[in-house]
């Protein structure tokens, strides 16, 4: 099977995209239901007890094939600003990227400097550019994902957002992404201002229906099935510590749905 067709396929509807953080949680999203996964980088460092963004980038690759491996499903990956700042560095992550069996990625124009989060506009389009070629250049299909930082590194610009995100559509992105988009009328508006498939980073309040019909196409979860994760353990922790009980146990997976699910090691 051609996963990247089967993934692209996916976008002519409005999909939820889960985010695993390891091998353990793709099998499960996988067994659940779902038609694609995609990796969070910031889900796979918490995991490591590293900040977002503290993971090199061939440790992320390698994670990448773990999670490929793990499962049937096209799984996507957000490989953050790839492997460097300049155009030829974002052609090599596509190139990386396709090498280790994924269906797709997204890259950011984020810099990591927090005095010059995104990178100038001409550099962000031309990084673009060289990563759609480089994704083009391939027999199979793979779906890249181009993504404009501004709201989630406190640039809430929607202006210069749209403007970045059209610039990446005629640079040859397959999907667009703003993610930390606020609410269903800023979705709406980002979708109307392009015509590829836009992702969005879905939040509370946020719900299919509305999404849907605001015009997104893939729903994805970032770094959220992680974070509530932690959430249960530093709940279940706190309860233990201040109360003394173990009432959050009522909560639980069934230890012998874990370990049914995972007899053998086989593919989910």
């Amino acid at each position: 099977m051609d996963k990247g067709k089967a993934f692209r396929a996916l976008h002519e509807t409005t999909f939820i995209i889960p985010n695993p953080w390891d091998v353990g949680t793709a099998k499960l999203l996988a067994h659940l239901g779902f038609k694609a996964l995609a990796t969070t980088s910031a889900g796979f460092a918490f995991s490591h007890g590293l900040p977002d963004g503290g993971v090199p980038f061939n440790v992320v690759i390698q994670h990448c094939k773990e999670i490929v491996a793990a499962t049937d499903l096209p799984v996507s990956a957000d490989l953050e600003h790839g492997k460097g700042d300049s155009a030829d560095s974002a052609a090599e992550t596509i190139f990386a990227a396709e090498k280790a069996g994924l269906a797709g990625c997204s890259i950011e124009d984020s810099t990591g400097d927090p005095k010059n989060p995104v990178y100038d506009f001409s550099l962000a389009v031309e990084r673009v550019a060289a990563a759609a070629e480089a994704a083009r250049s391939f027999s199979r299909d793979f779906v890249f994902t181009a993504r404009a930082e501004n709201f989630l590194v406190g640039r809430p610009d929607l202006d210069d957002t749209i403007r970045r995100l059209q610039a990446f559509e005629k640079a040859g992105a397959d999907v667009l992404y703003a993610p930390a988009l606020p609410d269903v009328e800023t979705v709406r508006a980002v979708c109307s201002a392009v015509s590829k498939p836009v992702n969005v980073l879905v939040r509370p309040g946020f719900a299919v229906d509305a999404l849907r019909d605001a015009g997104a196409k893939r729903l994805s979860l970032g770094s959220k099935l992680t974070t509530a994760a932690f959430g249960a353990v530093r709940n279940a922790a706190r309860e233990m510590l201040d109360k003394g009980t173990f009432e959050f146990s009522k909560a639980e997976m069934p230890f012998i749905e874990l370990q049914k699910l995972f007899a053998g090691g086989s593919k989910a």
